[in-house]
């Protein structure tokens, strides 16, 4: 594959792609179907052992009669991201606001509407021009019921001004003392889930905390076994890879330090790649950050809660060796439309205690009683 050089992001290029707003787009798929397995290995690449979703056993006894999904499954169905147009230019998955109207059942089959919502352009520190690109999608199974809604928007910008301006340069990779790697490993065997025993809604006080939950110091191990789960718009081998490029040759990416061209997708698995962009190192995806916020929500909400809503931004880069405490508080307690509701701020939070991806959320939560409406 022979060397090219990055793309420069064009007036042409801006105009092309804010005349297709409001059009539906290709939406690629990659569970199509919450199969069992579908499920487990989504699971396995998060980190989520939650019986509700893999024993069978388990999963009967609850009011759900059998395996369900979580919410987040959906990334693996269509990765919401805002990654459309503008070819050659960088995109980063920055931020998600998802609702949900129907719990994800085992074999739910699904279909997806896109459509680009917005394209706007914004200063920049990182790079040269900065365009934040936003695509809204809807779910529906197979009964033609709306399942969740989904904004995503990505970061756009041109790779040769990201590498040149280096504002990540001075991020040094994570070291740990063998004291605090205890200290992660017993938050993981300490990890709470709900499980089973019904969180209702008049025990909740606004002040509660949810979690901390620990996700890392962040392998290749972790995000390999994230796209084994959740798949990837880009991951063809071999031959296939280059029938791919052949067919879509605006999304090659050179490394300039082999000569190599791929996809840009080993922004996440090669430090090189990731440098011609000005990150330090490789990273986690986006859409392994925003499940791993679900994951909190639903460890905490049990098995008899349902998460309605959840915003997240993505505002700072995860790096292979950083840690992230996933956590939350409780901020509000209502009842509204016959739901009970617990409203809470959530975020990630790395071992430099810079917090990489804030969000909130809103979760239904069972009550002892009906009274007070």
């Amino acid at each position: 594959m022979v060397e090219q050089q990055h793309a420069v992001l064009t007036d042409e290029m801006v105009a092309d792609l804010k005349g297709r707003i409001g059009m539906n787009l290709r939406a690629p798929m990659f569970n199509t179907t919450a199969t069992q397995d579908a499920i487990a290995h989504w699971c396995q690449g998060v980190g989520d052992d939650n019986p509700l979703y893999l024993d069978e056993t388990y999963a009967g006894k609850t009011q759900h009669g059998g395996i369900i999904a979580p919410p987040c499954f959906l990334y693996s169905v269509h990765w919401p991201g805002g990654m459309i147009g503008l070819p050659g230019i960088h995109g980063f998955h920055s931020g998600n606001d998802w609702e949900w109207f129907k719990t994800i059942r085992l074999n739910d089959k699904f279909t997806v509407q896109r459509k680009l919502s917005d394209v706007t352009e914004r200063p920049s520190r990182f790079a040269g021009r900065l365009m934040l690109v936003y695509t809204k999608v809807r779910y529906l199974n197979q009964r033609g019921e709306l399942a969740a809604t989904s904004i995503g928007w990505s970061v756009r910008t041109e790779r040769q001004a990201s590498g040149e301006k280096g504002k990540y340069a001075g991020i040094t990779k994570a070291t740990y003392t063998p004291e605090e790697l205890r200290d992660i490993e017993e938050a993981y065997r300490k990890e709470e889930v709900r499980g089973s025993e019904p969180r209702y809604w008049e025990d909740v006080n606004v002040g509660d905390e949810m979690g901390p939950i620990a996700k890392g110091p962040l392998s290749m191990r972790d995000i390999m076994a994230w796209i084994i789960g959740n798949g990837s718009h880009f991951m063809f081998a071999h031959k296939l890879a280059l029938k791919y490029m052949e067919k879509h040759p605006a999304v090659k990416m050179v490394d300039s330090t082999t000569g190599q061209v791929d996809v840009p997708e080993l922004v996440h698995m090669e430090e090189s790649r990731a440098g011609e962009i000005g990150v330090p190192g490789a990273y986690d995806y986006g859409s392994q950050r925003m499940s791993w916020l679900g994951h909190l929500l639903t460890n905490w909400q049990g098995d008899d809660g349902f998460t309605k809503k959840m915003h997240g931004s993505l505002r700072m880069f995860n790096v292979i060796g950083d840690t992230q405490w996933v956590k939350g508080k409780v901020t509000k307690k209502y009842a509204e439309n016959g739901e009970h509701l617990v409203d809470c701020d959530i975020c990630c939070e790395n071992q430099r205690g810079e917090i990489t991806a804030p969000g909130n959320a809103t979760i239904v939560l069972p009550s002892r009683t009906l009274e007070g409406f």
